[in-house]
């Protein structure tokens, strides 16, 4: 059969127009100050949305353990320290989130009319705050490298994203986005999808919880993510195939980096 081609970047169809959003002015007795949305703001607020108004979204939420990664963590960080390697918990997340769309290759797919795109390759998005808004540099074939390299990779993306230099083929083009909120103390939240994308996973902190572990309560570190998805490119069970897969990474982290 005819060898597969990769998807364009706006392969989707245009959605259908939607209602358009009224212009709101504030009350006139109540003292404001007056804000131009910046470029990026403008291209946030439209494609947001886009997505809400046109993406059927639904929501899978899991509990995953912490406890196993945060141990492997500390002693990789101490094999790493002269390499100046310092990984971080979103470096595990992002390699677990690559292997679980290895793992469930159903859920790395994008909806395009007529068709769906399924992408062999795990280019993953990864959402950073920045000044009047967000950027999502992308860590192409993420399921190809290792824990070291997702982590200098994200760090220098990172910087240049908060710089505002990234370049466009550095943004431009992910299979499936992270967005965590983590170190601001959120315990869970249900992010939007970035079309054309399938899926996105919302990452909320890890804290100690009391669990029930072999009938018996006990306290573990604790972290609730909720993946949002496309109900035309992906079914339930295939987004519950895909968090399993990620929780059995995380809970696992030898499995890792086999």
């Amino acid at each position: 059969r005819p060898a597969a081609t990769a998807a364009p970047a706006a392969a989707a169809p245009a959605a259908a127009p939607g209602v358009e959003a009224p212009e709101f002015t504030p009350p006139a007795d109540v003292p404001y100050e007056e804000i131009k949305l910046s470029g990026m703001r403008k291209v946030i607020a439209k494609r947001m949305a886009q997505s809400k108004s046109h993406v059927p979204h639904f929501y899978l939420t899991i509990d995953i353990a912490l406890d196993r990664l945060l141990a492997e963590r500390a002693r990789l960080n101490a094999r790493l320290a002269e390499a100046g390697v310092k990984l971080s918990v979103n470096d595990f997340l992002i390699r677990a989130a690559a292997l679980a769309l290895k793992k469930v290759p159903a859920a790395n797919a994008m909806y395009a009319g007529d068709r769906m795109y399924r992408f062999t390759r795990q280019d993953i998005s990864v959402a950073v705050a920045v000044e009047g808004g967000l950027v999502t540099p992308v860590i192409r074939d993420a399921g190809a490298k290792g824990l070291a390299e997702i982590s200098r990779e994200m760090k220098a993306l990172a910087e240049k994203a908060r710089a505002g230099k990234l370049l466009p083929e550095e943004y431009q083009g992910g299979t499936f986005s992270i967005s965590n909120l983590g170190m601001y103390g959120i315990r869970e939240f249900a992010a939007v999808i970035n079309p054309p994308q399938g899926a996105i996973l919302a990452v909320g902190a890890g804290e100690k919880r009391p669990v029930v572990v072999d009938d018996a309560v006990a306290i573990r570190t604790m972290m609730t993510v909720t993946l949002a998805v496309d109900h035309r490119a992906l079914d339930g069970a295939i987004g519950a195939a895909f968090l399993a897969a990620f929780k059995g990474f995380v809970e696992d982290p030898i499995t890792m980096l086999l």
